[in-house]
């Protein structure tokens, strides 16, 4: 089960608007540091056959077979802050840290 804020969900709506080339957000592991996985987040007009597809928080997202297992648990967020603004998405479940202290995940 993956998991939104009230605040990211407000700004996905938002981003999202009524155009049907942002029918579905997309949710997909990126890539992987030492310390943890990062994911990446797209719009799409339609997921694709092999999708997990559920609504969290009222916006319907996609997620594909390879990176469904690193999203499971996963939270969606949004912050504002002097790093930058942007969603950021933590996964708890999958462990992460590292010897090199930068176990942000």
């Amino acid at each position: 089960m993956i998991e939104m804020t009230p605040v990211a969900a407000e700004k996905l709506r938002e981003l999202r608007g009524t155009d049907p080339s942002r029918a579905f957000l997309r949710m997909y592991v990126a890539g992987r540091s030492c310390c943890s996985y990062q994911f990446g987040l797209a719009f799409d007009a339609s997921p694709d056959e092999k999708d997990t597809v559920s609504d969290v928080s009222g916006i319907p997202l996609a997620v594909d077979p390879v990176s469904q297992p690193y999203a499971d648990g996963a939270i969606i967020d949004f912050v504002e802050g002097p790093e930058g603004t942007g969603f950021l998405v933590k996964n708890p479940t999958l462990g992460g840290g590292c010897a090199c202290g930068g176990g942000r995940g």
